[in-house]
This record gives structure tokens, sequence and C-alpha cells, in this order.
């Protein structure tokens, strides 16, 4: 006697299963970290905090701090520096996000910092003051 159709699905699902279970045992098999030594678990820290498998005594420190040094420059700002951007968020609270036209950065701002009204997709022009959270613009122009 044949079997019915849903018999058939099942018996489709329960092989369907048994190959999924047979795939994962071997991929188990194939790619399980027992058995690695010490020294590939370890990770290790540079001079910028960012993890390392270079054992300190092999990493280059000078070479490092000078690019963390450089790094440190390039984000320090000028206090008098005018930048420009187009408000693309601006909430019913009072505060909003400018992107900065040069490098796409999102610059938060509070309405309590202008004395003009500001709405979406306004291009204007600002001053960025480093806080705890980041860069907030602050002297906003149209």
């Amino acid at each position: 006697m044949a079997d019915s159709f849903s018999k058939k699905e099942n018996n489709k699902k329960k092989t369907k299963k048994l190959q999924d279970k047979q795939l994962r045992r071997e991929d188990r098999k194939t790619n399980n970290n027992k058995g690695k030594s010490l020294d590939d678990m370890i990770v290790y820290v540079d001079i910028n905090g960012n993890f390392t498998s270079v054992p300190p005594h092999l990493q280059n420190k000078e070479e490092d701090l000078a690019k963390a040094q450089k790094n440190a420059k390039n984000q320090a700002i000028d206090e008098h520096a005018v930048f420009t951007g187009i408000v693309t968020y601006l909430s019913d609270k009072g505060y909003g996000f400018i992107t900065e036209e040069k490098t796409g950065d999102s610059i938060f701002f509070h309405i309590g910092q202008t004395t003009i009204a500001v709405n979406k997709h306004d291009k204007i022009s600002f001053k960025k003051e480093m806080t705890p959270k980041g860069f907030r613009a602050i002297d906003l122009e149209k």
C-alpha cells in the first residue's frame, strides 16, 4: 500500500534533519578549537590599546607611539575653525545632528546653542566643541 502525502513529507523532513545533523557534526570536527597550544590563544595589547598577536618585546613601540601622536594631532581641532554641514535630524525636544561636509561625521547640537531657527536640510556653519561624549556644534549660523 502506498504512503500518504503527509507521510512522505514527514519522511523527507526526517531525512533532511539527519543530513543537517551530520553536516553540523562534520563541521564541528573540522573547525574545532581543541588542542590549540597556549601560544595560539594568547592575545597581546599594543601601545595604542589594540589587540595584537605580536609579543611586547617584538613590537615597534616608537613607531606605534609616533602614529598615535600623529592621529591625536589630526583629531585635535582649532577652536576658531568654522565647519559647514547640513542638518540631517531635528528632534521636537530641541536637539539634532549635523552631517559635516568634509568628513561626513555626525555632530550633535542643541537648540539652546543657537540664536537662529534651524530646520531639517538647512546648510549651516558652526564651530566644534569637545565634550565627554564627543563633539558638539556651537555658534550655529546659516
